[in-house]
């Protein structure tokens, strides 16, 4: 049962932005940190931001702070990861998660639920 349903992958060029969304069919999403990773071939899967279930806390790798945003809709049950300034190094398949809990997580190994996975190319 595939309960993240991510949209919004594609192929951009360099210093373009891309929104990616992912929707919910969680009950009481609000109780949900959910995040957001990515994984390159051959690499592993890596954190790249987070956000509470409140939506109050959020939290951005350093590695794309400033660059990404994460955000998150309770009423519409869906999520999003807004990047900006899109670069080669940042081709991936991204996947969206969620954990249940009240603040945020970093770690694959707290997430329970993971969406399919959106590959996202970026051409120099």
């Amino acid at each position: 049962q595939v309960l993240l349903y991510e949209a919004g992958g594609g192929s951009v060029p360099a210093g373009t932005s891309l929104t990616l969304s992912c929707a919910a069919s969680l009950d009481n999403f609000s109780r949900y940190a959910v995040g957001w990773f990515r994984q390159a071939p051959g690499k592993e899967r890596e954190f790249l931001a987070a956000i509470s279930g409140s939506n109050r806390d959020t939290y951005h790798a350093d590695s794309v702070k400033g660059r990404f945003a994460i955000s998150r809709d309770n009423a519409q049950a869906t999520m999003y990861l807004l990047m900006s300034s899109l670069r080669p190094e940042d081709t991936a398949t991204y996947y969206c998660a969620a954990a249940r809990g009240s603040r945020y997580y970093t770690l694959p190994s707290e997430y329970q639920y993971w969406g399919q996975g959106t590959q996202v190319i970026v051409s120099s």
